[in-house]
């Protein structure tokens, strides 16, 4: 599935999005998105306070009106649509409140089947444990703790051994791979990020392939 907010958005991320994924959801002003680019989602959820009057009007028969202030439209579209992959466009950049609300989201949710799609960079959660995901050598590979977390790799140029990672402390944002496979062992919660050029390595990893 493809999911489009109605934050910063590239020329190609939901096309590049929807090649993958085809079926389209919007969250809340994610469907004028979809409208300026003549696109028809199949649902449009959120509180609906960002809905121009014209999204409002042609896709009237697909909107799901979630009134609860407690959670993002982004929160609203992940717990009320099921599907093994999603592919997430307009929810990176922009306002930072916004970046930082959908990313605690991912971790709070262990939303691992989420790759947040952006123009600069491809978001998605680590697995706990021992897990490995394709990567390109000599291309970026950073991972950002979102909370306390301890992480051991192969394959990185700076690979970690039990290291201890923390958003107020030591991160790994300016790594990259030396191998095209790299092992992590996560324990805590914890983004990779990978070049948009990898995105099919990211949507692997969400698989669980």
């Amino acid at each position: 599935m493809t999911l489009v907010g109605g934050g910063k958005l590239g020329p190609d991320e939901v096309n590049t999005c929807l090649a993958r994924a085809p079926t389209l959801v919007a969250a809340d002003g994610g469907a004028d998105v979809a409208l300026r680019a003549g696109l028809v989602p199949v649902a449009v959820i959120g509180d609906l306070d960002s809905l121009s009057q014209a999204a409002r009007s042609a896709f009237a028969d697909r909107l799901h009106a979630v009134e609860a202030q407690d959670t993002t439209d982004f929160e609203k579209c992940l717990q009320r649509v099921k599907a093994p992959l999603v592919l997430a466009a307009g929810f990176l950049g922009g306002r930072l409140d916004h970046t930082l609300s959908t990313l605690s989201v991912l971790a709070r949710l262990r939303a691992h089947h989420v790759v947040l799609v952006g123009e600069d960079q491809v978001v998605v959660l680590a697995r706990r444990g021992r897990s490995r995901i394709v990567a390109t050598p000599g291309r970026r590979v950073a991972l950002l703790p979102l909370g306390e977390a301890v992480v051991s790799s192969d394959g990185l140029v700076w690979d970690m051994d039990a290291m201890a990672l923390a958003a107020d402390g030591q991160v790994s944002s300016s790594n990259g791979a030396r191998s095209d496979l790299v092992t992590l062992d996560v324990q805590g919660p914890v983004l990779i990020t990978l070049e948009p050029a990898d995105l099919d390595f990211a949507t692997d990893y969400a698989l669980g392939r």
